[in-house]
């Protein structure tokens, strides 16, 4: 449906820790089909768009009815920015898409190494864009185990611990239910204006993650519900997770 929102599916064919991790199975369906069935079946999409240098993925996109954008190589190597390549890729469907020029039109920026998450996840973020009236809304999960005030300097030599921050080790908390709430990036959605990833928004800091623009949001996934393919164990729990091992909360 013209006018709706542009979902880009971003795959390269290179991954040094886990090769050819977008095509590989997870209960039964090459990895990234996870993620284009998941931006086909959001509401308010109206264009899915994979953004690729792996013909075997093309091939994927292709058979799945969605549109094909060839990455060049110089925007598919280890140094590649995931705003370059959506840049390229809402470049390149101009011509044949005229109405997602819009510079408020929303865009959706979905890794296609993560199999699982959320179903109403990109729906959630791309409904606090258009009602907030933002630049961009990120998906987040809370941290627990992992907190930052939990984090410690170490020396290499002596094995001395000091604080990452502060002048007290673990900011003298030491229950986790004491932590005070901290968020990290989850990689399960990136919804954004099309003005805000092509850069047209003024007073930005420069910088990686300029193309957030100047409203930045967030929404929260529940704990373990994105999985982003990084390592190999990360394969072994989507499959347990995909495969009906057991409940994702999805």
């Amino acid at each position: 449906m013209a006018g709706g929102a542009v979902a880009i599916v971003l795959g390269r064919a290179g991954s040094k820790g886990v090769p050819g991790k977008n095509t590989r199975s997870i209960a039964g369906k090459p990895c990234a089909v996870w993620t284009i069935e998941h931006a086909q079946q959001t509401p308010g999409i109206g264009l899915v768009v994979v953004s690729t240098d792996s013909d075997e993925l093309k091939s994927l996109a292709h058979s799945m009815g969605v549109h094909v954008v060839d990455r060049p190589d110089e925007l598919a190597g280890d140094t590649a920015t995931v705003d370059d390549a959506a840049r390229h890729a809402m470049e390149s469907i101009a011509d044949s898409h005229p109405w997602s020029t819009d510079p408020l039109l929303p865009a959706l920026i979905l890794y296609a190494n993560v199999p699982v998450r959320p179903a109403d996840l990109s729906e959630r973020a791309l409904q606090l864009l258009r009602d907030s009236g933002c630049d961009s809304v990120q998906s987040y999960e809370q941290v627990c185990k992992h907190h930052p005030w939990w984090m410690v300097r170490l020396d290499d030599e002596s094995g001395t611990l000091s604080p990452w921050e502060g002048d007290v080790l673990n900011h003298g908390v030491f229950r986790r239910q004491d932590l005070p709430a901290a968020y990290l990036p989850d990689g399960g959605a990136i919804a954004l204006t099309r003005r805000s990833l092509m850069l047209e928004i003024a007073d930005v800091q420069e910088g990686p993650h300029a193309f957030f623009g100047k409203d930045r949001r967030g929404i929260v996934s529940p704990s373990g519900t994105v999985i982003d393919i990084d390592e190999e164990a990360d394969l072994v729990r989507a499959e347990i997770l995909l495969g009906g091992g057991i409940s994702a909360h999805r």
